[in-house]
């Protein structure tokens, strides 16, 4: 019988600490300690919503006389942050090669298309899209300034040395 007493007047004064708990019932859930409705918390449908569904996108290929660059503008090297570099290698008027070191562990090279926004490839199953910028579209504040660079995505990106 001593060890029930404490036992019982524990879990009374917990049940006492707490007040009512919150009424469950659709369009009256509350934020916790709260005594408001929460229909005015309830998200709207979204009317204008796309579907996220990933889809394929088209294999890019542009004919001379719809593109008006030239793989030959960004032919070389590019430098980035961290020991990350860029090589572009022309291997044809529409395509190049891109060798990229492009984080600390993992480097390759990717066969890319010249469009009119840049160069277009795919790393790692994802169309990814090599377009120039300046130094400060890079997000990266060791290439702030420069003026001539790629852009992959903010994070990453190289400037001519």
């Amino acid at each position: 019988m001593k060890q029930v007493l404490p036992l019982a007047a524990a879990v009374l004064s917990l049940a006492a600490c707490n007040g009512a708990p919150p009424s469950t019932t659709t369009n009256s859930m509350t934020s916790a300690g709260s005594t408001e409705p929460a229909a005015d918390n309830i998200a709207a449908p979204e009317t204008d919503a796309v579907d996220a569904t990933p889809t394929a996108a088209p294999a890019a290929s542009p004919t001379t006389a719809a593109v008006s660059v030239d793989a030959k503008k960004w032919a070389g090297r590019w430098i980035g942050v961290e020991g990350t570099y860029l090589n572009v290698t022309p291997t044809g008027a529409n395509t190049a090669s891109l060798e990229m070191q492009y984080d600390l562990d993992n480097k390759g090279t990717y066969p890319a298309t010249v469009t009119p926004e840049g160069l277009r490839f795919t790393r790692g199953g994802e169309q990814m899209l090599l377009r120039p910028s300046d130094g400060d579209a890079t997000g990266l504040k060791w290439l702030a300034g420069k003026k001539d660079c790629l852009t992959v995505k903010s994070g990453e990106g190289y400037c001519r040395a």
